[in-house]
This record gives structure tokens, C-alpha cells and sequence, in this order.
């Protein structure tokens, strides 16, 4: 029998249900919760009773530990770079543990795992370290995902490209809110776009998406990378918006998008697991967005969208 890898996410305790629902996107087997903050009163109203085990006591009630469990045939590397990813996006502060590896073998370890990969109808995702390869007639994409999420493999990332590519002309400018490794921006410009922006509250991922950039022969103006939160250092509206972050993300950048998205612009929407789906289409409707197109891939939903 071969064994699961169990990894303990540690979070503050006000974080537990951003970093939750981060986690369950990622896990396809699940995810538990430890969470003593309310433990008292949970322990009354289930048993009635007042006495709690000394080693509960001892438990910090301002942390939380999320536990996420990994089979062999799943890929922890592109589970962790995930999750991290978007824990730094929400500003949430955090530490990962496992029970069977340490954190620096699959820091060290990860690029055996990435791999290029063709994503909709015209381009193909290349690792740079990768010397060996068929483009095929694709559009080559030449990244260094570093441990930012956006390898291009999973289907979050995979569903923007795929709607990303029907709206690209030479004229189109675009905003990448939460850039990560700078891949969808860098694709944009790639399919033909006269601009893009990039933003990331991560100082890594701005550095590595500005890398990336350079890779592929995109530099400022043309291309450009800013560290923020979601939009509040970017001016200016553009034609194409991009998000590929958590659906509580989504939900906050639906109330201030209109400062970003020209009246004619698309704004595409991409991490939201189906869960999470009426909440996200909730702030949909609060924000006077109307939905062009629904795409679903293994419980991941991604939209297009456009101001009414």
C-alpha cells in the first residue's frame, strides 16, 4: 500500500475560511480543519459538559491547522505552488508542514513535474529548462513558473487562456489582477495585444512575471508588472480584465471593477470551484455584471463577463 502525503496548513484563525476554500480548490480529496477558537462553547452545545481534555486546552485558539491530504497519483507540487500562491494573494499569513517531506524537497524538486503543454487552440505552455519539444505551429509561450502558481496545467489557468484567445486583437489592452507568474498577461501579448498589465501583491511573483516577460521579448511599455493589491495602483480602464484568483477575491473585485473595465470590455473571471458558484454570481448581479459565457471543468468554473 502506498502512502498519502498529509500537509498542515497553519493560518490565523480569523484566515481559517479564505484559506479553506484555497485549500479545497486545490484538494481533490478533501480537506480538515482543526479550529479550537471557539472551543468551550462547541464542546457545551455538542455534550453538554464543561470539562475539555488537557491537551485540547492547550491548543492555540488564535491558529488553525488545515489539513490537506495528497494521494501518490496526485501532483503535491502543483497542489502546494497553488495553495501558496493564493494564500499571499489574500494576504494571509501561513506555514506548511508534511508528514512525510520536508518543505524545501518540493521547493527544490519541482521542475520535474512541469512539462509543456499545449492550452486551447494556439498556444503551447513551454518551461524554459525544457530543451526538447513540439510547437507544432503553436504560439510558444517560454515560462519559469517558479513556485507562483501558473504552470498553465490546471484547469483554472487553462480555462482563462482558452477565453482569453477570443478576445485578443492588436488594439486589445489587458489587466492581469493577481498576475502570478505573469502567464496569462505574457499569453495575451503573445495573441496579439497592443498592452498588458500585470499586478500581483506578491513581490516573487511580480519579479518572476517580470522575468517572464523579458523571456518572451514583452518589456515596459508594452508590458508592465506592478506589486499592489488586486487593482488600487492601476489607472486607466482597458478592454480585456483578467482574474484567476479565489472566489472571496472575485466577490471583492467585483464591486470596484467598472474603475478598470472599458464600457465595452470583457472581464474574465477564473478559480471559483462550483461551491462557491451562487456566492460569486450574487456579486455578479450586486455589480451590474451580465454573464456572455459559462465554462466548467472538473467542478472549476470560468466566466465572461460584461458590464450591463
Amino acid at each position: 500500500m502506498t502512502d498519502w502525503t498529509e500537509y498542515r496548513i497553519t493560518v490565523k484563525t480569523k484566515d481559517m475560511e479564505t484559506a479553506a476554500d484555497i485549500a479545497t480548490m486545490a484538494a481533490k480529496q478533501g480537506i480538515y480543519v482543526e479550529d479550537y477558537s471557539d472551543l468551550k462553547k462547541q464542546a457545551w452545545d455538542i455534550a453538554h459538559i464543561d470539562l475539555i481534555d488537557e491537551e485540547l486546552l492547550e491548543k492555540d485558539p488564535d491558529k488553525a491547522v488545515i489539513h490537506v491530504y495528497v494521494s501518490p497519483e496526485d501532483d503535491d507540487v502543483e497542489i502546494l505552488a497553488y495553495i501558496s500562491e493564493r494564500l499571499k494573494i489574500s494576504g494571509i499569513d501561513f506555514s506548511i508542514e508534511s508528514s512525510l517531506s520536508k518543505t524545501e524537497d518540493w521547493e527544490n524538486n519541482w521542475k520535474q513535474y512541469f512539462h509543456s503543454t499545449p492550452v486551447g487552440d494556439r498556444i503551447l505552455i513551454h518551461p524554459v529548462w525544457e530543451t526538447e519539444f513540439d510547437a507544432d505551429g503553436r504560439i510558444v509561450l517560454d515560462i519559469e513558473p517558479g513556485l507562483a502558481f501558473g504552470s498553465g496545467s490546471h484547469e483554472t489557468t487553462r480555462l482563462c487562456l482558452e477565453a482569453l484567445e477570443k478576445h485578443i486583437n492588436p488594439e486589445t489592452t489587458v489587466l492581469d489582477i493577481g498576475c502570478g507568474s505573469g502567464i496569462l498577461s505574457v499569453a495575451s501579448l503573445l495573441l496579439g495585444a497592443k498592452e498588458a498589465v500585470g499586478v500581483d501583491i506578491d513581490a516573487l511573483a511580480v519579479k518572476t512575471a517580470r522575468e517572464n516577460g523579458e523571456k518572451n521579448g514583452f518589456v515596459s511599455p508594452r508590458y508592465t508588472v506592478i506589486e499592489g493589491d488586486l487593482a488600487e495602483k492601476v489607472s486607466g480602464k482597458y478592454d480585456v480584465v483578467v482574474a484567476n484568483i479565489v472566489a472571496d477575491i472575485i466577490i471583492k473585485l467585483c464591486k470596484s471593477i467598472k474603475d478598470y473595465l472599458k464600457d465595452n470590455g470583457i472581464f474574465i473571471v477564473s478559480g471559483i470551484i462550483d461551491t462557491r458558484e451562487d456566492d460569486v454570481l450574487s456579486a455578479f448581479r450586486d455589480s451590474g455584471l451580465s454573464i456572455r459565457k459559462r465554462h466548467c471543468d472538473k467542478g472549476w468554473i470560468c466566466y465572461e463577463l460584461s458590464l450591463i
